[in-house]
Parts: C-alpha cells; structure tokens; sequence
C-alpha cells in the first residue's frame, strides 16, 4: 500500500468574520404604516428576494405572509389585511421598502406609487403567457383568416 503525502493545508475561508466586518455604516430607512414604525434591514434579504420570485407565481397566501416576515415581522399580512390595506397599498409599500434598503431615500413615496401603477399598466397589455391563455384571447378575437400556403 503506498502512503500518499499530505497535501498542506490551505487557510479556511472565514466569511463569517469577513461579513461582520462588511456590515454597512449609512442609515436604514424606516416606514410608519398603521401607527406602528418599521426599521428596514441595511440590506434586502436572500430571503425577501427569494419570495418575491415565488410569490410572483403564487396565489398562497402564506407565501405572502412569509415574504412580509422578511422584512416587518410576523403578523405583519394579517394586520395591514385587517387595517384594509389594498393590494396597490401593499405593492407601493413592497417597491418603497426594496429600493430603500438599496439605498435609503432613493425613491419617495410618490415615485413608488408611479412604479406600482407603472407596472400595471404594463401587466394589462401583456401578450397571454401560455398557449392556452393565446388560444383563448384568439377565440375572443375571432378566428384568423385561412391560409392558402402558397408562398409569395
């Protein structure tokens, strides 16, 4: 049997260290909604970024719930959803917080609103996303003329 020589040993990386020592030092933004403030993070959490994609696809509501705790807390969907909070409110609130992690101050309220209604407004002109939603929209629009298939 032969004996294989030991390889030396390479520094373990410590991203552990290397990210406390990254934390950033400029202000959070923070928000008050219903009579109660919310301190963002200094940065938008993996998490936060993961559902959203998912909730994107996604008529659960705890998906919703669990992208919200991300960022406000748990509780935070049923309480705005007992306050009456609108989904428009709710997507205002969401592009807001995100582009003021990103960097606080970044975006006013205002702009958030324009964003939201912005997207909505895109969302309406979408072509159909699957073959079934295009077939659908053809029906309502009526048969498409026969081809001859002569070529021209």
């Amino acid at each position: 049997m032969s004996e294989t020589p030991e390889q030396p040993l390479v520094e373990t990386a410590d991203f552990d260290a290397f990210f406390a020592e990254q934390v950033p030092d400029r202000p959070r933004a923070a928000l008050t909604l219903y009579g109660r403030e919310h301190l963002l993070p200094d940065s938008l959490p993996l998490l936060f970024t993961l559902q959203m994609e998912r909730v994107q696809h996604s008529s659960d509501p705890d998906d919703v719930r669990a992208m919200l705790a991300t960022l406000f807390g748990e509780g935070t969907l049923d309480e705005w959803a007992k306050q009456g909070m609108t989904d428009r409110q709710l997507g205002v609130v969401l592009i807001w917080s995100a582009a003021n992690i990103r960097k606080p101050g970044g975006v006013s309220m205002r702009r958030a609103a324009e964003l939201y209604d912005q997207g909505e407004a895109g969302k309406a002109g979408k072509a159909p996303a699957n073959r079934a939603e295009r077939r659908a929209s053809t029906k309502k629009r009526g048969k498409r003329p026969a081809r001859s298939g002569a070529r021209s």
